[in-house]
């Protein structure tokens, strides 16, 4: 096998895609986000902060120089989607649990164990 055709195989496999389809929509979660945190949250929760601090936006709040409004920007926009994908990963661990913990129904009988049950039947059933 060539190694063109093992990367294809690699490439087109399902993880793969899932794990690019789960990226590409991670990157617009995160944008939305982003969003909520600077176009809500920081003009609604903490307006009275950002006025008292001289500043308009979270991004711009730099005392001393040193951003610190653009990385509690971040923190906030870091713990929504934390906890967005924690709720995400407890809703498919329950759904697992609800899975396993449904009885399996018992296997058929081998063909072993088809011939005993006829042996077993035949020598009842003799006189």
């Amino acid at each position: 096998m060539g190694f063109f055709s093992e990367f294809k195989d690699f490439a087109l496999k399902g993880n793969v895609m899932d794990l690019a389809i789960g990226v590409i929509i991670g990157a617009a979660f995160g944008k939305i986000v982003t969003s909520l945190v600077e176009d809500i949250i920081t003009p609604v929760i903490l307006k009275p902060s950002l006025e008292a601090a001289g500043v308009s936006k979270i991004e711009d709040w730099a005392p001393g120089g040193m951003l610190l409004g653009k990385f509690i920007s971040a923190v906030i926009t870091f713990t929504i989607v934390a906890f967005v994908l924690f709720l995400i990963v407890k809703g498919i661990n329950a759904t697992r649990k609800k899975e396993a913990a449904a009885p399996a129904a018992p296997p058929a009988p081998s063909n072993e164990e088809k011939l005993l049950m006829e042996i077993r039947d035949a020598l009842r059933n003799r006189p």
